[in-house]
């Protein structure tokens, strides 16, 4: 059947609004705190502190800057060596980069698309001296954090946890956010819930807290006049934004619902092709359920081929890829995404040492020096997408996206 394109565009994931949000930004506009203090930054840190489970949050610009600061705050220093998540965001690893480090990716597991906790422990036998380790929850799903915890314990790591994707998710009852020592949440736009903008740096360390809140100020000293003594940044969250995520959080379970219900709509309506979706250890985590992916069987792949920037693919009937339901959904006014690729993969960090469950393996390619080991980023990016997760896509709507897939594989 051939389905008209859809009047209005069904996003990946855009902001949720709800009419508070405009109260607590209409309040700092009124009250003239429009800079960098005020009530709805104070607000939103004892809120997060409530809900995520943590003694102190920083409120900052963007879960980038709050990845900076955590990265500072764990000591790295030019010529470090630290270990990152490799499936991820580059906004994960490149605060790593901006202290002088030097990001050595850990190879992905299949249970959860995070970071594999037996490759985490090779990677220490190639590089026992590293004391940082950069773990994110993609799209929402919390990684093997006991795991990976017991790795890190074990040769006396600093984590800190990029919990941007997962705000409300939870593993073993407690909420990510509160497993690294530094752990960082995102409001960016298209996150659970969002503030436009912002981030939030997590610790239950107060000197850490103090620290990155001067730190976030431009370093200015308790002087009367600008006293600087070490290098600061203009990272500081403003009132106004904050009063956007103020306005944001009575809805994040909500959002966490629908976002729920999305998925488990796909898993069904899907489960008659050859794919499976974004993977989760149901008895021990709770995802957030951010960003509803899709996952193609091997045999059901039709010929893909990608550069650097551009993909092509060929046709086969039963079969499809990512790039094909891809461009058929933007056909219909539909916005899906490729999965995040790999930062091994990447050009810029293509000559990184990255670490598989078999030990070093070479960067852009399946093979490991000692042979025998899969590169599972890579797989996953090969025959992986995002399909649209916006929760005020209707269950009509979605389930049109559904019949569309469907028909790639005709």
């Amino acid at each position: 059947m051939e389905w008209k394109p859809f009047e209005e565009k069904i996003w990946l994931s855009s902001p949720t609004m709800h009419g508070e949000e405009l109260k607590y930004v209409t309040e700092a506009y009124e009250t003239n705190w429009m800079s960098t203090v005020g009530a709805n930054i104070n607000e939103i840190e004892r809120i997060t502190c409530e809900k995520v489970g943590r003694k102190y949050a920083v409120a900052l610009s963007s879960g980038t800057a709050a990845l900076h600061l955590a990265v500072k705050l764990a000591g790295v220093k030019p010529g470090d060596k630290v270990f990152c998540s490799d499936m991820t965001f580059d906004a994960t690893v490149n605060p790593v980069v901006y202290e002088g480090g030097v990001p050595v990716f850990i190879d992905t597991e299949r249970d959860t698309w995070n970071m594999d906790p037996v490759a985490l422990e090779k990677a220490f036998e190639l590089y026992p001296d590293v004391k940082v380790v950069v773990l994110a929850h993609l799209y929402g799903t919390p990684g093997k954090v006991d795991e990976l915890r017991a790795v890190c314990d074990k040769h006396g790591a600093v984590m800190v946890e990029d919990a941007a994707e997962s705000l409300g998710a939870a593993y073993k009852g407690a909420q990510t956010g509160t497993f690294g020592k530094y752990s960082c949440i995102s409001f960016n736009g298209n996150k659970i819930i969002t503030g436009s903008s912002g981030g939030m740096l997590l610790t239950d360390d107060l000197h850490a807290a103090n620290k990155a809140r001067k730190w976030s100020t431009q370093a200015r000293e308790n002087a009367p006049w600008y006293q600087h003594e070490e290098l600061g940044y203009n990272y500081r969250m403003s009132n106004v934004i904050a009063g956007v995520v103020r306005g944001q959080y009575p809805h994040l379970e909500e959002h966490i619902a629908q976002k729920k219900a999305i998925y488990m709509r796909y898993q069904e309506g899907l489960q008659d092709l050859p794919v499976t979706m974004n993977p989760y250890d149901a008895e021990h985590s709770e995802p957030n359920f951010w960003l509803s992916c899709l996952l193609i069987n091997e045999e059901a792949m039709c010929r893909q081929v990608r550069s650097e920037t551009e993909a092509l693919y060929v046709s086969e009937p039963g079969k499809s890829c990512p790039t094909e339901i891809l461009e058929t959904l933007a056909r219909y006014h539909a916005e899906g995404r490729p999965v995040w690729k790999p930062m091994h993969m990447q050009p810029m960090y293509h000559m990184n040492p990255f670490v598989g469950t078999q030990g070093y393996m070479r960067a852009r390619t399946n093979a490991c020096i000692a042979g025998g080991a899969e590169d599972v980023g890579a797989d996953i990016f090969s025959r992986g997408l995002c399909l649209p997760s916006d929760n005020k896509m209707t269950p009509e709507q979605q389930d049109r996206i559904i019949e569309i897939i469907k028909g790639c594989f005709a």
